[in-house]
């Protein structure tokens, strides 16, 4: 007995120390979606009493077009966004850790991330306007037509694309500068006096030691992506024809402008098992639970 009381002191202390964030979680995350799980299986207007319909809202959703028009917004919106941004992400941290140590780079780069999302919709929704806009007024110096950007069916996703990875760049940045500098540099060291190139130390040493980084950073940016709504609201509001009209968009539209919260519970249930196989199916890929440093 004299020996297991350190380990369950220990066991209660562990368990204090995670209290406040469970019971946080338990409030603000299980509980609200359980009761989601259960408002799917009813039609409820929020004026009167829930009726239990069964799956009729998961059925209505099957056959929604809408519903499939939004889910795949968000999987191109995703296709668009995280490549890129991960890509310069990767790019601006080698290159913080290799040229500067300036508190003040490192800053400037995370600075667009401290923006809130709607300041940062405002501040662009300014800069493509079509008339006025800055952007435009570049293009014009350069011989190149004015774009509609956020007006034009074809360019509108995109250009919300480009939004977000301009915003989420720097915080990607800042992630894999942390990853870069747990990775031993006897290991650069090493590689270097054989003679090995900078382009085959980044990939057969920098890439696979920053594998876990990698798995954080999609895993957080994909299921991010898809829960984007506020740079929609602020710009297109789901146009021009729809073709910004992503999922959650179109769910928080079915859940307060058409009072149909049964239904938008049925697609944000539906959602959320998605993002969840995805995820699992992503960790498993990428080996997240293991390390190359061990």
């Amino acid at each position: 007995m004299l020996s297991i009381a350190p380990k369950v002191k220990a066991t209660v202390a562990g368990y204090l120390f995670i209290a406040p964030a469970l019971v946080g979680f338990l409030l603000f995350y299980a509980w609200p979606a359980a009761r989601a799980v259960g408002i799917s299986f009813t039609d409820w207007n929020l004026l009167s009493e829930p009726v239990y319909v069964g799956l009729d809202n998961y059925a209505e959703m099957i056959q929604d077009e809408q519903f499939w028009n939004g889910m795949k917004l968000s999987a191109l919106y995703v296709l668009l966004n995280i490549p890129l941004q991960t890509v310069l992400g990767l790019f601006l941290a080698v290159a913080m850790d290799r040229l500067t140590k300036s508190l003040f780079v490192k800053a400037t780069v995370l600075l667009p991330y401290l923006l809130s999302n709607v300041l940062v919709a405002l501040i662009w929704l300014w800069m493509l306007d079509p008339l006025l806009g800055i952007v435009n007024a570049m293009l014009a110096l350069v011989g190149i037509s004015p774009q509609a950007f956020l007006g034009d069916p074809e360019q509108a996703l995109i250009s919300i694309a480009a939004i977000n990875i301009w915003r989420h760049m720097g915080l990607v940045a800042m992630l894999f500068l942390a990853g870069l500098q747990t990775i031993p540099k006897y290991l650069y060291e090493s590689a270097a006096l054989e003679g090995a190139s900078e382009w085959r130390m980044f990939t057969r040493i920098t890439l696979p030691l920053l594998r876990p980084v990698m798995v954080f950073v999609l895993v957080t940016s994909v299921t991010g992506s898809f829960q984007i709504f506020d740079t929609i609201a602020v710009t297109t509001s789901g146009g021009p024809l729809d073709s910004t009209r992503v999922i959650v968009y179109y769910i928080i539209q079915n859940a307060f402008s058409f009072y149909k919260m049964g239904y938008a519970s049925a697609m944000s249930v539906t959602l959320c098992m998605v993002m969840l196989v995805y995820t699992l199916f992503q960790m498993h890929i990428l080996r997240a639970s293991e390390s190359d440093l061990a």
